[in-house]
């Protein structure tokens, strides 16, 4: 697929109902041009796509531009969805947007603003669900919370998403197996997957040229020192991956 000078070589995958696809790679690769072609949100200039599946796409950069409340702008999209209890106890509850029905959606923070995308995202009836940039603006513990619940979401309605994100630990967290795109920034991408997690994050490690261990205590993602011990040995393995 062509656009705007920029070429996208995607690669035929298949995502399962009640999966999670954690979506990996550098700056300027096509993982968003990616995510908006899928949702129709734009057209490749060569090659074609079929759409049959309802998807709910947030974007990576999100409009503050509603005249309104948060609960309107909910209810207007979502209208008797919005008295679910799915949606109330799964969705809206656990990301704390009940706690901001009454503020003005141009008077929200970053984080905020984020909050009630993805709620509002998750919270629409589709067969796929693509969310880019999930954890951008949101402190870390809201970014676990956001994890969770997309994940159960999933689970729970036999649902699929597509998730793309620079945070490491999320995507470990989340995913249950990895989409990787490489290439030449801002001139051509490729995508490579779903593969499994140990592949797809080998892969994009070797790529950004940094090694991951799991932290002892905690059991998150921690980058290596380069050239420390660990980091050669991990390279010398090509476990960019955690070791043990």
């Amino acid at each position: 697929m062509e656009l705007e000078g920029f070429t996208l070589k995607v690669e035929n995958g298949l995502i399962r109902n009640g999966e999670v696809i954690g979506v990996l790679g550098r700056n300027a690769l096509g993982k968003s041009t990616f995510a908006k072609m899928l949702a129709g949100i734009m057209t490749p200039t060569t090659g074609s796509l079929s759409r049959t599946l309802k998807i709910s796409y947030k974007p990576q950069y999100i409009s503050s531009d509603f005249q309104g409340t948060v609960s309107e702008l909910l209810y207007q999209a979502l209208k008797e969805r919005m008295d679910s209890a799915m949606v109330k106890n799964e969705v809206m509850k656990p990301l704390e947007v009940d706690s901001l029905f009454d503020n003005n959606v141009g008077d929200l923070s970053g984080g905020e603003l984020q909050r009630v995308s993805i709620a509002l995202t998750l919270s629409l009836d589709a067969d796929l669900y693509i969310i880019d940039e999930p954890s951008a603006h949101l402190d870390s513990a809201y970014r676990m919370s956001a994890a969770r619940i997309i994940r159960r979401v999933m689970e729970n309605n036999k649902r699929s998403a597509f998730v793309i994100d620079h945070d490491v630990y999320l995507i470990d967290l989340i995913s249950d197996a990895l989409i990787v795109f490489n290439g030449t920034p801002g001139k051509e991408g490729f995508s490579w997957g779903p593969m499994s997690m140990k592949d797809g994050m080998n892969m994009f490690l070797r790529d950004a040229g940094v090694t991951f261990r799991r932290d002892a205590t905690t059991k998150r993602p921690r980058i290596n020192k380069i050239n420390s011990r660990l980091d050669k040995s991990q390279r010398e393995s090509g476990n960019y991956y955690y070791s043990g």
